[in-house]
């Protein structure tokens, strides 16, 4: 399993690279706040040219998920449904719903 600091330092950045064409027109700023053992806060900035994930706050999210750090691992790792972790209330998003569903093209 991945931790989350796994998961923001080397696979998301490698995704915004691989995902660069589909993520192009998003100039969104998501943060993520993972809660237990292994959790912390994350951003995602998506509103320069250089795309970018950055330990702690911005203060500039247009879109906040909370999630457990284990479900989001899980989320990342394949083996949880990201919209059943929604449904069932295990990730929670505040703020922009259509950035949300914008996630799996950035994750994916």
């Amino acid at each position: 399993m991945s931790t989350p600091k796994e998961i923001f330092e080397e696979k998301i950045p490698a995704k915004l690279k691989a995902n660069e064409a589909k993520i192009a027109g998003n100039t969104a700023v998501y943060e993520f706040n993972l809660t237990g053992d292994g959790g912390g806060v994350w951003t995602i900035d998506l509103s320069g040219a250089d795309k970018k994930v950055v330990a702690g706050s911005t203060g500039n999210a247009k879109c906040t998920v909370t999630v457990a750090a284990t479900d989001f691992s899980d989320i990342i790792d394949g083996k949880l449904n990201p919209q059943m972790a929604f449904m069932t209330g295990k990730l929670k998003v505040a703020g922009d719903m259509g950035l949300a569903l914008k996630l799996g093209s950035i994750l994916g």
